[in-house]
């Protein structure tokens, strides 16, 4: 899957293929600046263009720090899957499924973890995270629906958090802009990983919390 020759991340119709612009039926004032339109039937609908901006700014972000130094928390169902499988193509850690309280504040518990930025796939899923965070300056890049609340939310990836494709397609390119950043590939041709495996990644029936130490990029 290349780079769109219009500059996109992937063309544009693969982006409403995953439904990754479909919101809900809220809409917050956090997230109204990102919303593109409102459908007939009442659900928002967000800008594909400023998700897939926002993508590649993100990837930007997450790339200036040690692939270590990253924690990647998602505790809903397709959500967790789908981290998992970004967490072993990229050697970052995961937490996928319940959240313990204190994992960011609480040396003494054996979940705890001192990342220097963390990746939420939705702060409302994971609140005590996102607090915990804000309590130690803890960076934090979040995706983001048009319900969510964004307090405590340092860079926003506006983007159909709920959806299994659409997480897939997030992740996807999300781990190979920064399999290039970490010098993992030298091009993006060279990214063996394809969106179908991170599609069936979050269609995975099992979740566990798991920590990946070795990455899979060939």
């Amino acid at each position: 899957m290349e780079e769109d020759k219009a500059g996109w991340l992937v063309p544009q119709e693969k982006y409403l293929l995953a439904g990754i612009h479909i919101g809900t039926r809220i809409k917050t004032a956090d997230m109204k600046r990102f919303i593109y339109k409102v459908r007939q039937d009442g659900l928002n609908i967000l800008d594909v263009k400023q998700i897939d901006e926002r993508i590649r700014l993100a990837a930007g972000i997450l790339g200036r720090y040690d692939p270590k130094d990253v924690l990647v928390i998602a505790s809903r169902f397709y959500a967790a899957n789908v981290a998992k499988k970004f967490g072993e193509v990229l050697s970052v850690p995961v937490i996928a499924g319940r959240v313990v309280p204190g994992t960011l504040t609480n040396r003494e518990i054996k979940q705890f973890r001192e990342p220097k930025i963390i990746l939420l796939a939705d702060p409302k899923a994971e609140r005590s995270a996102l607090y915990e965070a804000a309590k130690l300056n803890i960076p934090v890049i979040a995706l983001c629906d048009t319900d969510n609340e964004t307090k405590y939310v340092d860079f926003i990836i506006p983007a159909n958090n709920k959806g299994r494709k659409s997480l897939a397609l997030v992740f996807y390119l999300l781990a190979r802009e920064l399999a290039k950043k970490w010098g993992l590939i030298k091009e993006e041709s060279e990214f063996s990983h394809t969106l179908a495996e991170f599609e069936e990644a979050a269609s995975f029936r099992k979740v566990s919390n798991v920590v990946s130490v070795k990455p899979t990029v060939k």
